[in-house]
């Protein structure tokens, strides 16, 4: 009954406060889009304030409210002081979406400490900041409501060279699984976002920084380009699992199927993703 009268709330989504979190580009800005066009106001954030204002504008100009303000999720204070905005301009929100994130490529033995404290502290601890300023007022304002974050198919299904992210994705799969158990009896749920190859900024690294060969980076990015669906597809998917009241969302080319593959058997699931990693770009032929 609880899951139904979730459904039932979040299926009109007009004039309900949606905050999403990277929201200056990619997948973050097309989730925005995508809200914005189904009647919500926006809450947005990112690091980058020029590409943040851009979106603001546009978001704007479609007609529904959009407060936008820099945010380093991976800072516990500049979350706190961006809520401290965000309540005192627009109130508790509905939709809370974790989509900040960033990645690495490269091998075990070629993955410096930085970059696993830098991918820990913006993909989750990003989203620990997030939650623990923004639940309790959601908690406290009651109704339905949703809390959104964005792992990925590396979270169950990863390819080699990218460790630290997929490490990174698996605690975000963890960490919501676990809210939504102690969540279950409120009218709060979860939603576990799970992209599978997306045509975003996502592998356009250095070849210097990740180890890997220009040969293998460009191969990488031609395979995205070539295979990835445009970020739009995940956004869409997004809006229409927070309507139905979902807990996880597989979402773009090979993302079912990888999740899919794992689950009947990881032996075959590794050699599977081992050929496919060799086509893509992300271990050398």
């Amino acid at each position: 009954l609880r899951s139904l009268l979730r459904t039932i709330g979040m299926k009109n989504l007009k004039g309900l406060r949606v905050l999403v979190s990277g929201a200056a580009s990619g997948i973050g800005l097309e989730c925005a889009r995508a809200f914005a066009q189904r009647g919500a106001n926006l809450v947005i954030s990112d690091v980058n304030a020029t590409a943040l204002e851009s979106a603001r504008a546009g978001i704007a100009a479609t007609g529904v409210k959009c407060f936008a303000r820099t945010c380093d999720v991976a800072n516990e204070e500049s979350v706190a002081e961006f809520a401290r905005a965000v309540h005192e301009a627009m109130g508790p929100v509905d939709v809370l979406v974790n989509n900040a994130g960033v990645a690495f490529l490269g091998s075990f033995e070629q993955t410096p400490l930085s970059e696993w404290r830098r991918i820990y502290d913006i993909n989750v601890l990003g989203i620990v900041h997030c939650i623990r300023v923004f639940l309790p007022a959601m908690r406290a304002a009651g109704g339905v409501r949703k809390i959104v974050n964005v792992a990925s198919l590396a979270g169950f299904a990863p390819a080699p060279n990218m460790s630290a992210y997929a490490a990174s994705k698996h605690a975000v799969v963890g960490l919501s699984e676990v809210l939504a158990m102690e969540l279950h009896d409120t009218d709060i749920s979860v939603l576990v976002v799970c992209p599978g190859i997306i045509n975003t900024a996502i592998v356009h690294v250095s070849p210097t920084a990740s180890g890997m060969s220009e040969a293998q980076i460009r191969k990488l990015q031609k395979y995205y380009a070539d295979e990835g669906c445009h970020p739009g597809v995940v956004a869409a998917d997004v809006v229409r699992s927070v309507e139905n009241d979902d807990g996880f969302l597989f979402t773009g080319p090979a993302a079912k199927l990888g999740s899919t593959a794992m689950r009947i058997s990881r032996r075959l699931a590794r050699r599977l993703t081992l050929a496919a990693a060799r086509k893509s770009g992300y271990m050398a032929e």
